[in-house]
């Protein structure tokens, strides 16, 4: 990354020139950090194969871990999945930080995830990352800013070792609190693909205003997964 990490805050323009080239390299083939709503993230266009095949040789990521997609708005969610709970519950967790595991649909591409009919969706309550997502023709496929294993990361000097594989580097300055480890907890995860129940599949930092949501609100009924 030549010069390192760009910096989108400052004036309008500045921000738009950010987005644009990170748009820019997602859509030449590259992988980009990207600064979200919980963690650093590493993203690429989801329906580049060999896009994809990059996140997983960058993380040392087993291959049977599936990777999230990553959309600007509600309504693109539609295209990518079947989805089996009323628009308003999608619109109380979404934008968040939760992932909602819905089943796919055929728009997809197969070689993401091609081991389960499942795809999480994402869609980070930060400007920057939704604004990049609707700017890409397709969805984005989303993983944290690391080494598989190890501890997610809040800055991006804390993941400077994967900045060489990189082709972009947003620097969103600091996610969270650097000291405390509930930051670090990414994403809530839970499973919506089967009618009128849920699991948990990741705690995350989001556990129990999601779970008072779908048990409350929605009267879901949950599964131990």
């Amino acid at each position: 990354v030549p010069g390192g990490p760009a910096h989108p805050r400052g004036c309008r323009a500045g921000w738009r020139e950010a987005v644009a080239a990170a748009a820019g390299a997602l859509q030449a083939g590259g992988l980009v950090a990207v600064p979200t709503d919980t963690v650093y993230g590493v993203a690429c266009l989801a329906q580049d194969s060999a896009a994809v095949r990059s996140i997983y040789s960058l993380k040392g990521r087993n291959g049977a871990k599936p990777l999230a997609i990553c959309l600007g708005d509600v309504e693109r969610l539609y295209r990518y999945c079947q989805v089996d709970v009323p628009d308003e519950l999608l619109r109380d967790l979404l934008p968040g930080p939760v992932t909602l595991v819905l089943r796919r649909s055929g728009e997809l591409n197969k070689d993401l995830n091609p081991f389960t009919s499942l795809v999480g969706v994402r869609i980070p309550n930060h400007p920057f990352m939704r604004d990049l997502a609707r700017a890409c023709s397709g969805p984005l496929a989303l993983t944290s800013a690391n080494i598989s294993s190890q501890g997610s990361t809040l800055t991006v000097s804390e993941f400077q070792d994967l900045w060489p594989q990189l082709s972009l580097i947003i620097d969103g300055g600091p996610i969270g609190d650097v000291q405390s480890p509930e930051c670090r907890l990414g994403s809530t995860v839970v499973d919506l693909s089967v009618a009128g129940k849920f699991s948990i599949i990741r705690p995350g930092c989001a556990l129990t205003p999601t779970v008072e949501i779908l048990r409350q609100k929605y009267g879901l009924v949950l599964e131990s997964s």
